[in-house]
């Protein structure tokens, strides 16, 4: 039940120590944002007790789960390993949305956009040819005809995947939080984890509700993973990130069916990327800077307790000088909100998933650079594999927790 302080398995002399795995045993969770819900939703529908801890509301604003829409592209440029985990997403996300009743991913087209030789180019194009994933690469002139808002370069191409699309992030966490509750879970909001301790017996932890004892724990802290897992030193940095929406010169122009989410390549690095308009006119079209070296506040390392959490009118003036030469129709209105999110990013832009090198009772999901939200199901599936068996039928060697020592 959610926010059920008075149920579960708090620790004391009348509750005694869990059981073994698998006969009765606990799963604790710490933090129940994307990844988090889902890893919660994804142990309760086994029939494992589930007893998780966020230490803000439901779906809020302050990590990484937040901002209306994220991405999701199937040939991967990152690297093609991911593509068979955003295959098994794009499943869990059509499953796991007609289970709820609410929409939680949209098809629209997915356009990576950059000079041939560019990263982003190359590497779709590596991991679309890899997999046998339906594209189609466009001159920049073919680019234009379809989508006469996005002002391409002559020396630009496009690759057009047609599984691109958006899912939702805020939906997504509060329908996998539901579906776990619905299914046992015990979710605590608002509770704070001050540490745990590892006994033979299991895992003690320590909130400011009290302290719990679990047998298996899942770290999905976000941006605070760093700090709660500080004895293992991964380089996990936390990035300040600017997310705007702008008003519309040609609404319907923007619309699902129309415009696609599409992602710049450019030799700054900044990687400008969008959405299709979502919602009404006055929710305006969502931008943002993917890498560092825009406007919008991307590299800065941060605090997460700390960050400044408000937007400057030269952020929202440096993207607009950036729209001007890519989305011109944007650059034209006003910026009608900006919203910061937070990145968590390792030195190889790849993530952190896996079980505690030291301690096989805790499985580690961290570091997901700004481009794993797509990945929420799958990793939620990953996270109960590694928690309930302590291994997975996915191939997650790419992200091994102490490839860093």
């Amino acid at each position: 039940m959610v926010e059920g302080l008075d149920t579960g398995d708090p620790l004391g002399p009348s509750v005694g120590t869990s059981a073994p795995f698998g006969t009765g045993g606990t799963v604790g969770i710490i933090g129940l944002g994307g990844m988090g819900s889902a890893a919660a939703y994804h142990l309760a529908r086994r029939g494992v007790r589930v007893v998780g801890f966020e230490q803000f509301a439901c779906a809020h604003d302050r990590g990484s789960s937040h901002g209306d829409s994220r991405v999701i592209r199937e040939a991967y440029f990152e690297h093609p390993s991911y593509v068979p985990l955003v295959q098994r997403a794009y499943d869990l996300w059509s499953e796991t949305q007609d289970l709820a009743g609410e929409e939680l991913l949209t098809i629209c087209g997915g356009l990576m956009l950059g000079r041939p030789d560019d990263e982003v180019v190359v590497g779709t194009l590596a991991s679309a040819r890899r997999w046998d994933i339906p594209h189609q690469i466009l001159t920049a002139a073919d680019v234009r005809w379809r989508y006469p808002k996005l002002a391409v370069p002559d020396d630009h191409v496009g690759v057009l995947e047609r599984r691109g699309g958006f899912v939702r992030p805020e939906a997504s966490v509060r329908v996998h939080n539901r579906l776990a509750s619905e299914l046992g879970a015990t979710l605590h909001f608002e509770t704070r984890l001050l540490g745990w301790q590892a006994t033979e017996e299991g895992l003690v932890l320590t909130t400011d509700a009290g302290p719990w004892r679990v047998d298996r724990l899942v770290v999905t802290a976000g941006p605070w993973a760093g700090r709660l897992l500080a004895e293992l030193g991964l380089p996990l940095a936390v990035e300040r990130v600017v997310m705007f929406w702008f008003e519309a010169d040609d609404w319907d122009a923007y619309a699902v069916g129309r415009f696609p989410v599409h992602l710049w390549d450019d030799p700054e690095g900044r990687r400008l990327y969008g959405f299709p308009a979502v919602g009404t006119a006055a929710g305006g079209v969502k931008v943002a800077f993917f890498r560092a070296g825009g406007g919008g506040g991307a590299g800065q390392p941060v605090d997460p307790d700390t960050v400044d959490r408000e937007v400057a009118e030269e952020e929202i003036e440096a993207m607009r000088g950036h729209l001007a030469d890519r989305v011109p129709g944007l650059s034209l209105g006003r910026c009608v909100r900006a919203k910061v999110c937070l990145y968590t990013v390792t030195p190889d832009e790849h993530f952190v998933v896996g079980l505690h090198p030291h301690d096989g009772r805790i499985v580690l999901a961290a570091g997901f650079s700004g481009h794993g939200f797509k990945f929420v199901p799958v990793i939620g599936e990953i996270c109960a594999d590694l928690a309930t068996r302590g291994r997975t039928r996915h191939d997650v060697g790419l992200f091994r927790p102490d490839r860093f020592s």
